[in-house]
């Protein structure tokens, strides 16, 4: 099982960026006005003096409501993530109802709702040696960090070159971004009339306490050999598998060795679809396999 890339270790700064972080000193600066000789002010002068107070302890309230914020411990890029991107909400057909933030598609109390039913894409890239792709998503990932996948797992955008729906081309444009994002693939290695779309499914899933998935998840399928480079913000670890090896692999999950985790939705493919579908990427015959008209719903 050959690994691409460990980026744990991108995380650690280096000896001479914690020294410089180190010499940097707190100054405190006070007004030599309060050494002027004491005068008496008038009483309308009193007034906007403690309306003055009043408004910078306001302030103050504020930036400590800020920074107690239940989310201020999240990563700056997911957290950039989470509230810029806005989703596309879907009804259980695949008609566009809406669209709302990455945030608030996430949390559970709002999926519990039933109105956070959003589009999502899964890639499965193969290499010509027929392995594929998986990754490990980030320890700051704000839904299932650290937890392996299949090649990449994110949402099309409420944006026009991702709403199209002739041939899932709105998809395969999300696909070939994210796939640059996460694993540094460029789009010359992943032409988005490569991906092969083979089905929908439809899932939901809970995270931890407060966030979860709730999606309409299209499956592309691709084969290509690719250049990568994975980025730590979004992936861990990355490896190619065979078909034994992923045996393996799910072998271990089930038993509870080595921690590994897999995601509810990767789960859903294997168990379902991954190794009928798998014989058509060793046979070149995935069109064939494709039924786009079917939503499957399943848990």
């Amino acid at each position: 099982m050959s690994l691409l890339l460990n980026t744990s270790s991108a995380l650690i700064l280096s000896p001479s960026s914690a020294s410089s972080f180190s010499s940097i000193k707190p100054h405190l600066f006070f007004s030599s006005s309060f050494a002027l000789t004491p005068r008496r002010f008038p009483r309308s002068s009193l007034a906007s003096l403690r309306a003055s107070l009043s408004f910078r302890s306001q302030d103050t309230a504020a930036t400590t409501t800020m920074s107690d914020a239940p989310d201020a411990g999240m990563d700056a890029v997911q957290r950039r993530l989470m509230f810029e991107d806005e989703c596309i909400l879907v009804d259980e057909s695949d008609n566009v109802v809406g669209h709302e933030s990455k945030y608030n598609c996430h949390l559970w109390e709002k999926i519990l709702t039933g109105n956070m039913l959003h589009r999502a894409f899964s890639v499965f890239l193969f290499n010509t040696k027929y392995e594929l792709l998986l990754q490990q998503r980030s320890a700051t990932k704000v839904t299932f960090p650290l937890v392996w996948t299949n090649t990449c797992c994110s949402h099309p955008l409420y944006r026009e070159s991702e709403l199209i729906t002739e041939k899932c081309l709105g998809v395969r444009n999300a696909a070939q971004r994210k796939l640059l994002d996460e694993l540094g693939i460029p789009a010359e290695d992943v032409p988005v009339d490569q991906f092969i779309p083979l089905s929908r499914m439809l899932y939901k899933a809970p995270s931890d306490g407060k966030w979860g998935e709730h999606e309409l998840d299209y499956l592309l399928f691709i084969v290509r050999d690719v250049n990568s480079h994975p980025n730590p913000d979004e992936v861990a670890d990355a490896k190619y598998v065979n078909r034994d090896q992923l045996k393996e692999l799910l072998r271990k999950t089930d038993a509870g060795e080595e921690g590994l985790k897999l995601s509810p939705w990767f789960r859903l493919v294997v168990d379902n679809f991954l190794f009928k579908w798998w014989d058509h990427v060793e046979k070149g015959t995935l069109e064939e396999a494709s039924d786009m008209e079917t939503i499957h719903k399943l848990t």
